[in-house]
């Protein structure tokens, strides 16, 4: 009988010791993850690359009705195609839908801009002369709407909306010993579309790649002479493309 009791203590004293180092071993259960939340606000800047392409149309007519013997040659157009680079900043707005993963925003971005090109076209009537034809663009702005869907900290975007670029134009040379300096500003009203992918990578930051597109259709551009006060139109179509990074601080809500 107490070889019996022996026994049941000894037993019951293992399965003590046993449990208590089941539950030192026990692993806690791991704290929940909470996703990161795009709703909120933003501000910004970027850097990168630009180039156009543009069409003049018809500088040679410009120079010839105003400097030169006169005299219909045909249509000319020049093609330069100005390029640089692009600096500016941004700043917008994006709203996430509770328990889903899509996201909706509105950005305004503007960027000064270094593209820039020449190119040199003969005069028909004035052999050998030549005129030297300059396109630059100085700036860049647009509003786009913007929609999006989230993988966690990683936003997949694409935008569009109403665009502005800022152009100077410059027609210089001499005909018949005669000098001319046209020169012309633009600000020009178009589209955009764009789309790019956003990373935040701290509580409240973000870096992004985007491209953009810019279409400003065909209008005419006043081209005045300062030299002798004369002027003229010229006709020119354009559209931009821009690859960009930016860096923004999100306030008011993004982050972890």
């Amino acid at each position: 009988m107490r070889k019996s009791i022996a026994v049941y203590v000894a037993a019951f004293a293992l399965g003590a010791i046993g449990s208590a180092h089941a539950a030192d071993l026990a692993v806690p259960p791991a704290p929940f993850a909470e996703r990161f939340n795009w709703t909120g606000c933003y501000g910004g800047m970027h850097l990168g690359g630009a180039f156009a392409t543009k069409n003049i149309t018809d500088p040679v007519q410009l120079v010839q009705d105003n400097a030169g013997p006169g005299g219909t040659v045909g249509v000319t157009t020049v093609n330069p195609g100005p390029n640089g680079a692009v600096v500016g900043g941004q700043i917008g707005c994006d709203y996430q839908f509770a328990s889903s993963a899509f996201v909706i925003g509105v950005e305004g971005s503007a960027s000064g801009s270094t593209m820039k090109a020449n190119k040199t076209v003969g005069l028909p009537v004035s052999i050998p002369d030549t005129a030297l034809v300059q396109a630059n663009t100085d700036f860049l702005t647009s509003v786009t709407a913007r929609v999006a869907y989230a993988f966690d900290n990683v936003l997949l975007y694409g935008k569009g909306g109403v665009a502005m670029a800022g152009d100077k134009y410059e027609v210089s040379g001499s005909i018949g010993g005669v000098p001319f300096d046209f020169r012309g500003l633009d600000n020009r009203i178009g589209w955009t579309v764009g789309a790019g992918v956003d990373w935040a990578f701290a509580r409240h930051w973000s870096a992004n790649f985007e491209y953009d597109y810019y279409g400003f259709g065909r209008g005419n551009v006043n081209m005045l002479d300062p030299l002798t006060g004369t002027q003229g139109l010229v006709s020119v179509s354009q559209t931009v493309q821009v690859v960009k990074v930016g860096l923004n601080f999100h306030m008011w809500g993004a982050g972890w």
